[in-house]
């Protein structure tokens, strides 16, 4: 970092805003300036939003960071897990997310990404959390409900937007215990290959208030198909991605979701040109249809353009 010299005269509101463009290994150097600038660095707007995803963190580092600068201000946490720890199960510990939780009672959306939770109950999750995104990371066969025997009873949180994303061992029951915990509004899930039909027929009458749907490369049916119609009518935005086994039988249930504004359907379906219509325009709201990666022939997406005349494609 160059030294201070002419910054020295600008304001303090005018030094935030040069600190928060920093990368954070940078930002934390600029505490070992002066008074001034470590006093600036320890200011709450400059930790609203911690991504530190890009940073080989230790435990004890995250420890630290918690302790002198993460507080109530805090929204949004991105965290890379413990791949980089020589102890795994200790990097993201019981512990750590329970000093989180209390001492951070505005974060509202933790994102992991390779991250080993098999150790960490799920009620030592901050119960502030209204968004949740898990990427690559393991997680344990019974999670998203409380421990069997906690020591003292926690507060779960009452997630609204949850994204799942390769986390191999996610599962129907996974999806039952979120979904019937807590009420969603978003459920993105991909590449969650032990996700089925009978899961989502189980967990349909929990997502009745669902706004955004994505299945993105799981691999389900008409049978979950017919259970999205009829159970998510708040839905606006739903989208199947290299999702196979969909038909025009299945299609057609979705005629149901009349407040569905955007549908993608960006795979290999056996979707035929008529049957793609005749749903869309039994959907008085839809604006937006992306067909991408279809086997359809141009002359088939202009006939759908040409029935169509009121959606973007």
């Amino acid at each position: 970092m160059a030294a201070a010299g002419g910054l020295g005269a600008l304001p303090d509101s005018l030094l935030l805003e040069i600190l928060r463009l920093l990368p954070l290994h940078e930002r934390l150097r600029g505490a070992r300036v002066c008074r001034r600038w470590r006093r600036l660095v320890q200011d709450k707007m400059l930790w609203r939003h911690v991504d530190l995803m890009p940073y080989k963190i230790s435990s004890k580092i995250l420890w630290h960071l918690l302790k002198q600068y993460l507080c109530n201000s805090l929204r949004i946490l991105k965290v890379r897990g413990a791949l980089y720890s020589m102890r795994k199960h200790e990097f993201l510990s019981p512990a750590l997310f329970q000093a989180l939780g209390k001492q951070c009672p505005s974060l509202h959306h933790l994102s992991l990404t390779q991250a080993d939770l098999r150790r960490l109950p799920y009620d030592c999750i901050p119960s502030s959390l209204k968004s949740m995104k898990l990427s690559w990371c393991e997680i344990p066969t019974v999670w998203f409900q409380r421990s069997v025997s906690p020591e003292t009873p926690r507060v779960l949180p009452q997630l609204q937007h949850l994204m799942i994303h390769n986390v191999s061992a996610f599962s129907d029951q996974h999806l039952l215990n979120i979904s019937s915990q807590t009420s969603l509004r978003t459920l993105k899930l991909s590449e969650t290959y032990r996700l089925t039909d009978a899961g989502i027929q189980r967990a349909a009458p929990y997502l009745e208030d669902l706004e955004c749907l994505v299945l993105r490369k799981c691999v389900i049916a008409d049978a979950a198909v017919h259970v999205i119609g009829r159970h998510m009518k708040q839905l606006r935005s739903l989208e199947f991605s290299n999702t196979c086994s969909i038909t025009d039988a299945g299609l057609a249930c979705l005629a149901a979701l009349k407040c569905l504004e955007t549908l993608r359907l960006e795979s290999r379906f056996k979707l035929s040109p008529d049957a793609i219509v005749a749903v869309c325009q039994a959907l008085p709201q839809l604006r937006n249809l992306n067909l991408d990666g279809s086997d359809l022939e141009d002359q088939e997406i202009r006939k759908i353009q040409a029935s169509l005349p009121n959606c973007h494609f």
